[in-house]
């Protein structure tokens, strides 16, 4: 369903790159730590190193842009970016409209509630004010388990559904368990507790995002698999989550 051209690549078919190579122009969101976020004026994060260590293995220059959530989708149809990193779910309704990397990293949705809450897992929310972070796999995991309606509020970020979870006006936040429990840890002061629930969260992987029919999928996946059997992803994800990740999860 996405634009069915696939010439703006990173090739040097763009009409205003003539015979020069043309940089790759990465979307993302910067306010999902610790995936990418700002820290005095430059975009950091997992996903930033990820995608460098990927972009340096494929060869290929790149030019990373924070244009946010919504925005980012919107610059894959209209080709305004030529990719997207920003811990996007893999889903079947986006593979309609755009191509998606193989999986870089695991996740599952979680609840963030204030310590002390009667919230002990997912069904717990019946009847309560759920906050989420508008057209993400948080909404649709909340709306799958309440349906939609007022008591699901959708948030420009997370960062802002969780400050409304510390003013009392959402009773819980549904996450990424990345997201969640990198603010339970830097925030212990706001007392935050984050509630795990596999029964009613399934794992969910991460990809990088093509506008559809991009000739750049298959370079990344190349530079991808590099980048995991080479021992460089594992350094990167040890950096900033502190442990070792399951590549077996990704080599699916």
């Amino acid at each position: 369903m996405g634009g069915g051209r696939s010439t703006e690549t990173s090739s040097s078919s763009g009409g205003d790159g003539g015979a020069t190579k043309k940089k790759v122009v990465v979307g993302t969101d910067a306010a999902f730590a610790p995936f990418e976020y700002m820290q005095k004026g430059k975009i950091v994060g997992f996903d930033v190193d990820l995608l460098d260590a990927v972009m340096k293995a494929a060869g290929l220059d790149y030019e990373l842009k924070n244009i946010g959530w919504d925005p980012l989708f919107a610059s894959l149809q209209s080709k305004e970016v030529d990719m997207g990193i920003s811990g996007i779910t893999i889903t079947d309704e986006r593979k309609q409209s755009y191509d998606f990397s193989d999986p870089y990293f695991e996740a599952t949705q979680v609840i963030l509630v204030k310590q002390g809450s009667p919230v002990k897992n997912a069904l717990d929310l019946k009847g309560k004010t759920i906050g989420v972070q508008n057209a993400t796999t948080g909404q649709e995991a909340a709306e799958k388990l309440f349906g939609k309606g007022p008591h699901i509020k959708k948030f420009e970020t997370t960062v802002v559904a969780i400050m409304e979870l510390l003013n009392g006006g959402v009773d819980a936040v549904i996450t990424d368990n990345a997201v969640a429990n990198e603010y339970v840890k830097n925030n212990p002061n706001k007392k935050l507790q984050v509630i795990e629930d596999p029964k009613n969260f399934a794992s969910e992987y991460y990809g990088m995002i093509f506008p559809k029919n991009s000739e750049l999928k298959a370079k990344v996946d190349e530079a991808l698999k590099n980048v995991i059997n080479s021992g460089k992803y594992t350094e990167i994800y040890k950096k900033w989550f502190g442990k070792e990740p399951k590549l077996d999860r990704l080599k699916q």
